[in-house]
């Protein structure tokens, strides 16, 4: 990629920073998406399902058709980077790489225009990845029924790792997650007659302990599982004894049978809170992402490929416990997810997170190069 073409994607990836928004709300992305698609060869074939955009650039004797994915929605954070062109959205960030993410396939998509395959290849701008889920939903469109790929890619950036740095595994990568959200209902009453009421802060403080012993005591020591509680509301001033309590958190497994037990158990402890506690419980389990497992020939594959044709540094890495729904993508179809290094000292989902840009023009060598390859077989 020369010196211009990377300077021109520098400049989209700052104009798509400036717009974060939530998901299934990214209408401003999404418009800006399809102008930058309108200026390149109309041999594009472009459909749009919700706030997303599938791209299709048909290949000149297709076989089989390869998909790459990027996600477009901002987290609700409030920037803190030293930036010029920070966020123009109130409380509202990229502080996970989707504006790098999708600079990237558009880059892809620019090289692809004007150099196609002879395969055809298929390009998903997905919304709501950070909640509450749109891979699993335009799986199940229509448009991407009607152009389901026969493998699928995708990357995302990994602030630890240098610029030039391609990391992943075949197998397991990210984890199993899901949200949890329990609410718990007793009786407010004045601080004074506390017989008269039943407070839900005890109740809730309880039961913040009780989930904490999960992991250590009902979950086998050499599998993994988190529980965190990131949020807790209870009462409303401090003369006043809480009739409401809700706490919200996150679970992440590395298998489906042991999210299925740390569920079962919360359910458990819930219910033994309602008993001791004579008081109301209800769980919501909100967004749930299945891990994001690699196909495991198509992952040497490239492995193998990175680290024999190209000029960066392959890491064999470990599995994470972060989520991705771009698992979804992965339980029907072979494919595989990546780390790139963007080298930055602050991590995912900081305020002050300033990726490295030039890795941009590292991820669409390397993609571009890969895609020609299989495209081309």
């Amino acid at each position: 990629m020369s010196r211009s073409q990377l300077e021109t994607l520098i400049q989209v990836r700052r104009e798509l920073h400036q717009i974060p928004e939530p998901g299934f709300q990214e209408w401003k992305t999404q418009q800006f998406l399809l102008d930058y698609l309108r200026t390149l060869p109309n041999r594009l074939q472009i459909k749009t399902w919700k706030t997303g955009i599938l791209v299709k650039i048909p290949g000149t004797q297709p076989q089989k058709c390869i998909a790459y994915r990027a996600d477009m929605d901002g987290l609700p954070i409030t920037e803190q980077t030293t930036y010029p062109f920070r966020s123009r959205h109130e409380g509202y960030m990229h502080a996970c790489g989707h504006d790098i993410h999708m600079t990237i396939a558009l880059g892809l998509i620019s090289h692809f225009a004007h150099q196609p395959l002879r395969d055809d290849l298929l390009f998903l701008f997905q919304p709501a990845e950070e909640g509450p889920g749109g891979a699993q939903p335009m799986l199940n469109s229509e448009p991407f029924k009607e152009w389901k790929p026969d493998m699928i890619f995708a990357l995302h950036i990994a602030p630890e790792y240098p610029v030039g740095t391609i990391a992943t595994k075949p197998g397991i990568l990210f984890a199993n997650t899901s949200e949890c959200f329990i609410d718990l209902t007793g009786t407010s009453g004045h601080a004074a007659r506390p017989h008269l009421a039943n407070d839900m802060a005890i109740a809730a403080s309880q039961l913040v302990m009780q989930l904490q012993t999960i992991v250590s005591r009902n979950v086998d020591p050499i599998d993994s599982a988190i529980i965190t509680i990131g949020k807790m509301s209870v009462g409303t001033k401090q003369n006043i004894i809480a009739g409401q309590a809700r706490l919200e958190g996150t679970i992440r497994t590395l298998s489906m049978e042991t999210m299925h037990r740390v569920k079962a158990r919360i359910e458990q402890l819930v219910q033994g809170i309602e008993q001791g506690f004579a008081c109301q419980a209800t769980i919501d389990w909100g967004a749930n992402y299945c891990q994001v497992d690699n196909d495991e020939a198509l992952t040497r594959a490239f492995m193998d490929w990175v680290e024999a044709e190209t000029p960066y540094t392959l890491i064999t890495c470990r599995e994470a416990m972060t989520g991705e729904d771009f698992g979804y993508f992965l339980r029907e179809i072979p494919g595989f997810m990546f780390w790139l290094g963007v080298d930055t000292p602050y991590g995912l989902h900081h305020p002050k997170i300033e990726p490295q840009e030039e890795a941009i023009s590292v991820a669409v060598d390397v993609m571009s190069r890969y895609l020609t390859k299989l495209g081309q077989a």
